[in-house]
C-alpha cells in the first residue's frame, strides 16, 4: 500500500510537472539550442529530486572518467525503463536522441522532446530512416553534441536481452566518432509498463570508449553489446541496491 501511494503521488506530480514544463518549452523554440538544453537539465534535476523524495529511487554513476577526453560520440545505452530517457541528458549534455516520430505525437512530452532537437525517424521507411540518422547525426556530432541511441529499440524488461540494431554503430563508423556504452539497472525500480516504482539505487555504468575507426558496424555493435550485457550481469544481481 505504501508503494502504491508513493507511486500515485509521483504520477500526479510527474503529469503536472511535465505538462507545465512542456508548455514553457514551447515558448523557448526561438532561443538557442544550448539554452533550451540547459533549461531541460534544470527541470530534470528537480524531477530526480522529487523521485528520490517520493519514491526513494536514487542513483549511482560509475565511469565518468571515461568522458574526460571525449567531446562527443555515439552513446549506446541499455533500455529497460522510462528512467534512463530522463537521466542520460544530465550526463551527456545537449544530446540528439534518436527517437521514433510517434513520440512527438504524445501531448506535452512530445513538445518537450521536440524542443531538444532530436533525430526523428520513421521506422516504416528503413532506408530513408538510416540515411536521416547518418546525415543529421553527423551534423550533431560535428557540432559537439552527443547522439543518444537505444540499440534495442524498445524497452526490454529487467533480466532480458533485446535485439541490438545496427543504426548507432553505422553512424559511428560512417562519421569516425567513438561509441560510449552505458549499462544500468533502472528496470528493477521503474519497470516497463508497471505502475509501482520500487525504492533503491539505480546503478549506472559508463563504459570505456570503443573506437569505430577501421571497423565494421557489426564489429562495433558486438563490442558494445558484449560490454553492456557483461556489465548488466554484475550490476543487476538481486543483492545490488
Amino acid at each position: 500500500m505504501v508503494l502504491f501511494i508513493r507511486s500515485l503521488i509521483f504520477l500526479i506530480f510527474s503529469t503536472l510537472a511535465i505538462s507545465l514544463y512542456s508548455v514553457f518549452m514551447l515558448f523557448s523554440f526561438l532561443l538557442p539550442l544550448h539554452y533550451r538544453h540547459a533549461q531541460i537539465r534544470v527541470f530534470l534535476r528537480f524531477y530526480f529530486f522529487a523521485m528520490k523524495l517520493v519514491c526513494r529511487i536514487d542513483y549511482h554513476v560509475e565511469g565518468l572518467e571515461h568522458l574526460s577526453a571525449i567531446k562527443a560520440g555515439v552513446v549506446l545505452s541499455k533500455h529497460q525503463s522510462t528512467w534512463e530517457t530522463f537521466f542520460l541528458p544530465l550526463i551527456f549534455h545537449d544530446p540528439a536522441v534518436i527517437a521514433k516520430r510517434e513520440l512527438l505525437w504524445i501531448p506535452f512530452f512530445g513538445w518537450g522532446l521536440a524542443s531538444s532537437d532530436p533525430i526523428i525517424i520513421n521506422r516504416s521507411a528503413r532506408g530513408s530512416a538510416m540515411q536521416q540518422i547518418i546525415t543529421k547525426g553527423k551534423k550533431c556530432l560535428e557540432a559537439g553534441r552527443w547522439v543518444l541511441v537505444f540499440p534495442e529499440g524498445t524497452r526490454v524488461p529487467s533480466g532480458q536481452v533485446g535485439h541490438y540494431k545496427l543504426g548507432g554503430a553505422r553512424l559511428a563508423v560512417e562519421t569516425g566518432f567513438p561509441i560510449i556504452p552505458v549499462a544500468h539497472n533502472a528496470g528493477r525500480f521503474w519497470p516497463k509498463r508497471k505502475f509501482i516504482k520500487r525504492p533503491g539505487t539505480v546503478q549506472v555504468v559508463i563504459g570505456p570508449m570503443i573506437s569505430s575507426e577501421n571497423k565494421k558496424p557489426e564489429e562495433v555493435l558486438e563490442l558494445a553489446k558484449n560490454w553492456i550485457e557483461t556489465t548488466m550481469k554484475r550490476i543487476d544481481a538481486p543483492n545490488v541496491t
